[in-house]
């Protein structure tokens, strides 16, 4: 079911009403409002929907063309009262805020009845949302924020709803994947993990494939030169189209003129003092996102490993990653690292970060769009799964196509040496066995970092949106 633009009899090309529904988290977010910029600047309408805190942490500078579309997130038993996303929450609350995401359905069905949309661009939580478009006749498309390995990997709606049934079921390659030398699946810590943040009720799983039957067609954040045989695979999978919407780079600000705010200027002015003392490539930056957490001993592991690394290093603690005892990493460990290493709390510049010739290498909890960034600057990557969502897919996938190496772990509980850490770095950023990692990484820039092969593919979605049949209810 694959589909070209000759393939679509085109029609007069009219402004659109786009409606974008994202899920409540950050990593959702920002790639929905990249799509929403580049249909505002084809000339359509969009309404950006989602709960005011959330709308509230995007970009002041929209286009005129983006409206934001307030809906108050309503109370549910068990979620604080101030938290309208994942950062809001540690991962066992997650089932709450799927539970007040789904009330959402009331105050959604009534902005859309009100309105003249034609689209809606949905995400995978809004597993009642084809029932209500169907019955409004508005054509649906279902952003998948995945790539398309992490979607062939999940399955048709048919698996996904009912085949594998327990986290041990995610730990071995399925059936319907038969790429020669093909070793991409969870490890079980990872999907324990997941378990954590899926709502009784309805699961994750349900709500895939409940989008996936219920839309127009499938976009995903991939591109075919990158990921071309799992893209022609969920093709046939679904039954539908699915259309990548390549990687969606993000541009790399002004320096002098495009930061929100003084505070970012202040950040990068003290980072990018640092950054120059140091020779190039020379430095790992190490960030784990702002939703992982991770526990006192898997802290003190990973740092005792980046010291006995002997390399320099800028390690971002995020929020999460502070939020316990004040000695979360080892006494005295930024003491002894300060001739080579800077602990930088709170938040980073990661784009500006990673953009910077002194650094060559990323420790990364192998968030999809962390490692888009990382890859768009030619980062070798060392990949430590964050164990939630599909970062344990994207930390096999990244090894197995070598322009990284996975830190060893324990499959089953996620523990990992200080000893693997530090190998794990050094081989990466300078031993001779790393080199064929750091070249594949460089040459990633013509795919992760081209911004008009990118463009080329939002342009084609941009021509179906246009020329696909209105529905009709």
């Amino acid at each position: 079911m694959e589909m070209t633009t000759k393939e679509i009899s085109h029609t007069q090309n009219k402004p659109l009403h786009i409606a974008m529904f994202p899920w409540l988290a950050y990593g959702h977010l920002m790639p929905f409002l990249q799509v929403s910029n580049f249909l505002a600047q084809k000339g359509h309408l969009i309404s950006f929907v989602s709960t005011p805190k959330n709308l509230r942490r995007l970009p002041t500078s929209l286009s005129p063309l983006i409206k934001l579309v307030e809906l108050p997130l309503p109370d549910v038993d068990g979620l604080p009262h101030s938290a309208e996303s994942t950062a809001d929450i540690p991962i066992n609350k997650v089932p709450f805020l799927k539970k007040a995401y789904d009330k959402l359905e009331l105050p959604l069905t009534e902005f859309l009845e009100h309105s003249d949309v034609n689209w809606i661009v949905q995400d995978f939580a809004s597993h009642w949302l084809p029932r209500v478009v169907t019955r409004l006749g508005i054509n649906s498309v279902y952003f998948t924020i995945f790539n398309a390995t992490t979607m062939a990997f999940l399955g048709p709606p048919s698996e996904i709803l009912s085949g594998r049934q327990r986290p041990e079921d995610f730990t071995v390659v399925p059936k319907w994947i038969n790429f020669f030398n093909y070793d991409v699946a969870f490890k079980l810590y990872e999907m324990v993990s997941h378990w954590d943040c899926m709502e009784d009720e309805v699961s994750d799983f349900q709500r895939v494939a409940a989008a996936i039957e219920g839309c127009d067609f499938v976009v995903t954040r991939t591109c075919p030169v990158f990921d071309a045989d799992s893209l022609s695979l969920v093709n046939k999978l679904y039954g539908k189209p699915v259309l990548p919407l390549g990687m969606l780079p993000p541009v790399l600000p002004d320096t002098d003129h495009s930061a929100d705010d003084e505070s970012e200027h202040g950040t990068w002015r003290s980072l990018i003092e640092w950054l120059d003392g140091k020779k190039e490539k020379s430095v790992v930056y190490i960030a784990m996102g702002t939703e992982v957490t991770l526990s006192q001993d898997s802290l003190h592991d990973l740092a005792r490993g980046i010291e006995k690394s002997g390399l320099c290093f800028i390690w971002v603690l995020g929020r999460r990653q502070e939020a316990g005892a004040p000695d979360m990493i080892p006494v005295g460990f930024e003491k002894r690292v300060e001739d080579r290493g800077l602990v930088w709390r709170g938040w980073a510049p990661q784009l500006r970060v990673l953009a910077h010739t002194a650094v060559g290498g990323f420790l990364t909890h192998c968030g999809w769009s962390s490692v888009i960034e990382a890859l768009g600057f030619g980062r070798a990557l060392v990949l430590f799964s964050g164990a939630s969502a599909d970062q344990g897919l994207i930390a096999r996938l990244m090894h197995g196509k070598r322009v990284g190496l996975e830190i060893p772990r324990d499959d089953r509980d996620g523990s990992f040496s200080s000893e693997v850490v530090a190998e794990s770095i050094r081989r990466v950023m300078v031993e001779e066995e790393g080199e064929v990692l750091r070249e594949n990484a460089w040459a990633m820039r013509e795919v992760f970092g081209n911004l008009s092969l990118n463009n080329k593919y939002l342009e084609e979605f941009n021509e179906v949106l246009e020329s696909w049949p209105s529905s009709t209810s």
